[in-house]
């Protein structure tokens, strides 16, 4: 099949993939184009009115936008494509975040991407109480490897340092929920989950496996890294019946994620905080709908 020649039901199933990420951004203030000449996906930023311009905010776009990229790779993959990615690839077209084009036939035997597609519909962001120690060291390597695949690294703090970057999350939370201060972006928690409250996040019990995704600098290139990364390592872990919790809450406020950096990571720069274990709660990802987001031609 030509990859370019895409049916609706294919196209529907993509973007629906798609937006099946995290995002930790409400609204989704970004939208999906298809190129019919090329079949090229481009990923646009649609300004939101009355959101503030910050840093924060930039970055919560791009870490969602680099999860949806990375769903969408996932999906044309399992529809039997190669695909060719590109981030931020018209200098002069800043709105322009990503590009995905089918390049063609996957080849035969390659599972890279073995089990994601399933777990994009499993993939659900749990801040409930985890009931087993999981994941084991197996499942740890593989989701080390999976971050590095995307220029990432994820780092397991010793357990007094994973406290203190819990507390720092639960201390970011509790000035979201008060208002205490000045926020900087839109709110850092996934916006289609509800949470277990502070309270949980400072005392997450002797079952949890805290890690940390962090990339080697700081750039809009480094934020899209940072979504892909994160969405590997989380439908990877959902594939071994892992659940994650993803802890972006601190990354909304400048002294809060400065404090995260960690010398148990290395020199690199705190994207995110994840939560692993094993949780009773069995929903899976919200759906959006397709028409909210897509745009043919």
């Amino acid at each position: 099949m030509n990859p370019t020649t895409l049916n609706g039901a294919t196209l529907e199933k993509l973007i629906s993939a798609a937006v099946a990420a995290p995002s930790f951004r409400g609204s989704r203030p970004w939208r999906y184009r298809l190129d019919p000449d090329t079949g090229t996906f481009q990923v646009r930023a649609v300004p939101e009115p009355g959101v503030p311009d910050s840093e924060a905010a930039a970055r919560a776009l791009h870490v969602s936008v680099g999860a949806a990229v990375f769903n969408l790779r996932v999906a044309l993959a399992h529809f039997g494509w190669e695909t060719a990615v590109r981030l931020l690839p018209v200098p002069g077209d800043p709105d322009l975040l990503a590009a995905v084009r089918p390049i063609g036939p996957r080849h035969v035997g390659d599972h890279a991407y073995r089990d994601l597609y399933d777990a994009i519909w499993r993939r659900h962001n749990c801040r409930t109480p985890y009931f087993a120690h999981c994941p084991t060291g197996a499942v740890v390597l593989e989701l080390i490897d999976a971050a590095h695949a995307e220029g990432a690294s994820l780092t397991l703090p010793r357990t007094e340092e994973a406290l203190r970057l819990l507390r720092l999350t639960a201390e970011a939370e509790q000035r979201g929920a008060t208002g205490t201060g000045r926020a900087v972006g839109s709110g850092g928690r996934v916006h289609e989950e509800s949470g277990a409250g502070t309270a949980a996040l400072a005392d997450p019990g002797p079952r949890s496996l805290v890690a940390v995704l962090c990339t080697p600098h700081d750039t809009c290139a480094d934020w899209l890294r940072a979504g892909q990364a994160m969405e590997r390592v989380v439908l990877l872990a959902t594939a071994h019946t892992v659940h994650a919790t993803l802890l972006h809450e601190a990354m909304q406020w400048p002294d809060l994620r400065a404090a995260m950096r960690t010398t148990d990571c290395g020199p690199g720069l705190v994207q995110m905080l994840i939560r692993f274990g094993a949780s009773a709660s069995g929903y899976g990802a919200p759906q959006v709908p397709v028409r909210e987001t897509a745009q043919w031609g």
